[in-house]
């Protein structure tokens, strides 16, 4: 069996959200990257920590969760990204560009009706920034029909943490799925 998909978002999440003063965390490091369809001459300016890089690596070196990049930056979280975080090439979820001027149009995040379609039955920790109520509901009935899943949202000005990981391992040790035999009842830190 695939061990739980781990679905990672990157605004909000690797990429913090300026505090109301234009400042970020003290532990993050400026970049310039160029996406796709951007020219070099208009680079984007990002800010990554980069304990973010060793942290998520640690959890994928387990290959308990199958990762995956499920993010806006689409191709560029594997190609940019990535690879500023020392990160191995991680698959992505390709992701539309709708039209839309909020991020939840129907009272939900806009990635979700997407994610459902990707994930099919298959269990997942999502962690992202911008869940809303109705996205935890829409958990709980994946987690009550057989699809276990665990919604974990950051702080979109501070971003990940390792206490989200370690809610993931925790949840993993909890559901039993795809967990070797000796780990359950370990420390999920």
């Amino acid at each position: 069996m695939r061990p739980p998909y781990l679905l990672l978002d990157i605004d909000g999440v690797l990429i913090p959200f300026p505090g109301a003063d234009g400042s970020t965390p003290a532990t993050h490091t400026r970049h310039e990257v160029v996406p796709i369809g951007r020219s070099a001459d208009n680079p984007v300016a990002i800010w990554l920590d980069p304990a973010h890089g060793s942290m998520l690596a640690d959890v994928i070196g387990t290959e308990l969760f199958t990762p995956v990049w499920c993010t806006s930056w689409r191709r560029d979280a594997a190609t940019l990204i990535g690879p500023l975080l020392g990160l191995p090439h991680l698959p992505y979820v390709d992701l539309p560009r709708p039209r839309i001027t909020t991020s939840h149009p129907n009272g939900y995040l806009w990635k979700r009706d997407y994610v459902e379609a990707w994930l099919g039955d298959a269990l997942a920790v999502w962690i992202d920034d911008d869940f809303t109520g109705l996205d935890h509901d829409w958990a709980a009935e994946r987690t009550a029909r057989g699809a276990t899943t665990l919604l974990i949202q950051p702080d979109p000005h501070v971003g990940i943490e390792g206490r989200h990981l370690a809610e993931a391992r925790a949840w993993l040790a909890r559901t039993g799925v795809g967990v070797p035999a000796g780990v359950h009842g370990t420390d999920p830190a």
